[in-house]
């Protein structure tokens, strides 16, 4: 087992969750409109529904292994183009991060956990996500594929949920300091350029 792997992980995964996306923006803008309790209701739907997708990815990319491992090493060169193309996809987009809370209802703190589950399970970005980045990060010869992978995704949903917990708590501190700061958009940017970058490199070698 090469922990080394899994440290490098849990690294990549908080980065990721820190940098400005759909899901911990929605759960900021939640909790700056609604409450800190509604962006935690929010961030529990969103984590459960990873379990949907670690379930998905362990028992069809662990086939394709056994099947074949020339096409499992064809799916880790996909995830490395594909986290390229995210990349590439954030260089291009603007860096202004928007918090204004005028489009987020007030609706209920189950219906906000349904919400965020469907808009995980929902979500074939998040498929090809976790596809794209999973199989890089395996890290035991002797562990099955099945285990590697409910592992990481365990890994990757503990540290998501204590990171998007703490944007719900500390939502109004973030917000301020986001837009005091004029140039916090872009070093959360270009924080989410290298990682993509950074993840893609370490899958090729």
């Amino acid at each position: 087992m090469n922990i080394e792997v899994l440290f490098s992980f849990a690294l990549a995964t908080s980065a990721l969750a820190i940098s400005p996306g759909p899901d911990n923006i929605y759960v900021l803008v939640q909790s700056i409109s609604n409450g800190k309790s509604y962006g935690l209701a929010t961030v529990c739907g969103l984590i459960t529904g990873c379990i949907i997708h670690t379930t998905l990815l362990a028992f069809g990319v662990s086939a394709i292994i056994k099947a074949n491992e020339n096409i499992f090493l064809a799916i880790k060169i996909f995830g490395a183009i594909y986290l390229l193309y995210l990349a590439f996809m954030v260089y291009k987009s603007d860096s202004e991060v928007n918090l204004e809370a005028n489009g987020a209802p007030k609706k209920s703190l189950k219906a906000l956990f349904v919400q965020g589950f469907f808009m995980n399970v929902l979500n074939p970005k998040v498929t090809i996500f976790f596809l794209a980045f999973f199989p890089g990060f395996l890290f035991s010869d002797s562990l099955s594929t099945v285990i590697q992978f409910y592992i990481l995704g365990g890994i990757f949903m503990l540290v998501s949920f204590v990171i998007f917990s703490t944007i719900a708590l500390l939502a109004s501190e973030i917000k301020t300091y986001t837009l005091s700061h004029k140039n916090s958009g872009k070093v959360f940017k270009w924080l989410q350029i290298v990682v993509f970058v950074g993840i893609a490199i370490f899958i090729l070698i």
